[in-house]
């Protein structure tokens, strides 16, 4: 709508730090950006933005003004989609925070299916460990997030929570690939690459380890679940990861999904959330919709890719 265009550029401008920058991805002069935050604060009464040499900053009221200007655009991204909804059009878009675990299966698939039925709607999908998520929802920035051990908060909303065994990854040939009811102390003597200290399945690792007498051989660590797949394809590494990253049914990817041994009470959950209080767009409400009734399903059907070597 025309009268949220100066919200547009105050937003804009808090992102950029910059009223030229600013200015030059909102194609105007950064005169007129100027003017337009000028008459903002003047409407307020208070200025929104710190000059500096270095750039703008938010003050404290131009950082609460933000969170506002973000609730109504939320807020108004929900009314035009509840429009679209009663026309029949089935448009949106749904914007999503979620862990690494979950991008080389789970959500593709659940991306492909929902826009077999409502090929109008957009994602937009953002990898981020789990603090950086929550604050993307708080932020208005996310619609939804589906991150691996969260922190709990009071304004944080779980929309389903579904246990999560840890997983060990390795190549077909590995020799712990046939092993039955794998721990943590079976892989001693390997070389392991594991998670950075930012992701709970590295905190859960440490916990287990700082609880036994066992060593592992730590020879790198990186965030990248990806590169950490890749290196256990290509030779005698093994990594971790919840079992939401194993295929599901499983496939033929090079590598042998092994689910850890209860005994190591290596496990966390996996939660759906949103910020607290948000009605959500009918777009990301008819996904999450799926997301539960999908991972509700996982909760009583074992995942076979991680039993059983996947080639």
């Amino acid at each position: 709508m025309r009268h949220m265009r100066i919200w547009t550029y105050v937003d804009e401008a808090a992102r950029s730090g910059s009223l030229r920058k600013a200015a030059e991805k909102l194609n105007i002069t950064p005169s007129a950006l100027q003017r337009r935050i000028r008459d903002v604060e003047e409407d307020l009464g208070t200025p929104i933005f710190e000059r500096t040499a270095q750039g703008i900053h938010l003050t404290a009221a131009g950082e609460g003004m933000l969170r506002w200007i973000r609730g109504q655009a939320a807020d108004l991204d929900r009314l035009k989609s509840q429009i679209e909804d009663m026309s029949g059009l089935r448009r949106g878009n749904v914007r999503i925070c979620c862990s690494q675990a979950l991008v080389p299966f789970f959500l593709p698939q659940e991306i492909t299916l929902f826009r077999s039925v409502f090929p109008q709607v957009r994602f937009n999908v953002e990898v981020r460990d789990h603090a950086v998520a929550v604050r993307m929802l708080r932020e208005f920035e996310s619609d939804l997030a589906i991150v691996f051990r969260p922190d709990r908060s009071v304004d944080i909303q779980p929309l389903c929570v579904l246990g999560q065994r840890l997983v060990a990854i390795m190549a077909q040939d590995h020799p712990l690939a046939k092993k039955p009811g794998l721990r943590v102390r079976d892989c001693v003597g390997y070389p392991i690459a594991l998670p950075s200290s930012d992701f709970g399945t590295r905190a859960i690792i440490d916990d287990l380890l700082a609880r036994s007498s066992a060593r592992l051989d730590v020879q790198l660590e990186s965030n990248s679940f990806e590169l950490l797949r890749n290196l256990a394809r290509g030779g005698d590494v093994v990594t971790f990861q919840a079992e939401i990253g194993a295929p599901h049914p499983p496939q033929s990817d090079g590598l042998v999904y092994r689910p850890l041994s209860d005994k190591d009470v290596a496990h966390g959950p996996l939660v759906v959330c949103q910020l607290k209080g948000r009605t959500l767009p009918v777009a990301v409400a008819k996904f999450a919709e799926q997301l539960a009734r999908h991972l509700d399903a996982l909760r009583v059907e074992p995942v076979e890719g991680a039993e059983a070597a996947t080639g």
